[in-house]
């Protein structure tokens, strides 16, 4: 089931809303959530709501376990045990294909029997983490561990961040489990987000990769015409995809918080407008944020051969950053190339960085993004080499053609809008609100009318279309 189809916005969701505003306690609103849930994992993954179920037992069960033994050798044994079992999870379904697929290449022959996995469970590099947040928070003593499993399962579930993000961790939404109340504002606010969310994949993240197939093609397909690509053509589809990643993710990031929110919840912020930023670090700090603090908490300072290493450390988390993304060498070389560049300015320093020219800060910085995306679109590695070809002007197909032309023009006011789109419009508008009773009056009657008219075209533009998958789903 997923968020930007007619089926769960006027049914599913409409339905979930209607019966959690007819419950009376906290008790009866979670149960409803809990149902609605498993019902919405179950509909696309009947055979992997067994993983998730197992997965939440054992981490409910070690996680009692973990504060009964508090202070004890048994603490440190089931917290291990607990991570162990997620990451193997993990690594079973995401990653033995892939290492079999490479130990066999490397010794050319068939010395590992590749795994048949037909697909993924959704959302499991999502699930898994927030699992081992919650028993790393456990035994470090930052929570304490849920005695309800029906909450755990909730916690663990919760339909609008269940399959792609935002990671949310226990300690976030522990109080609202038990406690929460919802006010007129935070209706309207869930509304006017998911909306928000909504147009950012309908009208932006799906245009815009239709762009990105006409110039490269499928990432996967054996036909991408990567090959017949000009320079300004990789540049462009570089440019678009890139706008495409952050719209069609952040769209549903702005889902599952708006929703989030009509339910109690305040989960975190997941993006703040990465691409105003300054530099690649400062990217980092503003792009898919529950992922970056997840890696800086529990991996940054991780002990390597016995010592806390800080570039070591560093490179490893964003090996883990870029394995993270999927089983495939590119991602681990767009990990890499991030932490290359977050370890250059490291060098540099903050104070250094800063006395550069911020325009050549800002054009360094997209290049770097852009160039990362490219290589973030490639998992053939022999389409990834000839894509970089051609970005720096090897490529052999010229500087522009007229398919290049055409494709922009067609498409000018739809890559402006997303241009512009990618600026914190929104809070320039909240900053006006706050100033007087009369301006908040009209920019709130405004944003209903605005937000009412959006629904209406995403509605339309998803009668008759063929519906693009959020691309953070095999995550």
């Amino acid at each position: 089931m997923v968020f930007s189809r007619l089926f769960f916005i006027f049914f599913f969701f409409v339905i979930c809303i209607i019966a959690y505003a007819s419950s009376g306690s906290i008790k009866q609103k979670n149960t409803i959530l809990l149902i609605a849930s498993l019902i919405f994992y179950a509909w696309g993954e009947p055979l992997y709501i067994l993983l998730l179920l197992i997965s939440s037992v054992i981490n409910y069960l070690s996680a009692l376990a973990i504060e009964h033994f508090r202070g004890k050798t048994l603490d440190s044994v089931f917290t291990f045990l607990a991570v162990a079992f997620n990451l193997l999870a993990l690594g079973y379904y995401k990653y033995s294909g892939f290492i079999a697929e490479n130990i066999n290449a490397l010794f050319s022959s068939d010395i590992i029997p590749v795994p048949d996995i037909d697909h993924m469970p959704i959302g499991i590099s999502f699930f898994t983490f927030q699992t081992i947040s919650y028993i790393i928070d456990c035994h470090w003593e930052e929570v304490h561990a849920e005695k309800s499993y029906p909450n755990f399962l909730m916690y663990l579930s919760l339909f609008p961040q269940l399959i792609a993000g935002p990671i949310v961790r226990y300690s976030t939404v522990s109080e609202e489990i038990q406690n929460r109340k919802i006010c007129i504002s935070d209706i309207r606010y869930g509304l006017n987000r998911f909306i928000l969310g909504l147009s950012k994949k309908v009208i932006l993240a799906d245009n815009l990769y239709e762009i990105v197939k006409n110039i490269f093609g499928e990432a996967k397909n054996d036909f991408a015409n990567v090959n017949n690509a000009t320079f300004v053509g990789a540049w462009l589809g570089a440019i678009v995809y890139a706008m495409y990643i952050y719209f069609d993710f952040s769209g549903y990031s702005d889902m599952a918080i708006g929703m989030g929110r009509i339910f109690g919840f305040h989960f975190d912020e997941n993006f703040n407008h990465p691409f105003i930023c300054k530099d690649v670090t400062e990217f980092w700090q503003r792009w898919h944020i529950s992922l970056s603090t997840f890696f800086r908490d529990y991996l940054l300072y991780v002990p390597i051969f016995g010592k806390r290493r800080k570039y070591g450390g560093l490179f490893l988390v964003w090996f883990c950053t870029g394995l993270w993304h999927g089983a495939s060498w590119n991602f681990i070389i767009w990990g890499l190339y991030y932490g290359l560049f977050v370890f250059l300015e490291m060098k540099i320093g903050k104070k250094k960085m800063k006395s550069i020219p911020v325009a050549l800060r800002h054009i360094y910085n997209k290049l770097v993004i852009i160039i990362g995306f490219g290589i973030f679109y490639f998992e053939d590695l022999g389409k990834l080499g000839t894509f970089l070809k051609t970005l720096f002007g090897f490529g052999g197909n010229g500087f522009i053609s007229s398919i290049d032309k055409m494709s922009f023009v067609n498409n000018m006011f739809l890559i402006i809008l997303a241009v512009v789109c990618t600026f914190p419009i929104l809070d320039i508008f909240k900053k006006l609100s706050d100033k007087s009773y009369t301006a908040q009056v009209a920019i709130s009657f405004s944003t209903t009318w605005v937000c009412a008219f959006l629904l209406l075209l995403c509605s339309l533009l998803l009668v008759n279309s063929t519906n693009q998958p959020f691309l953070y789903f095999r995550f």
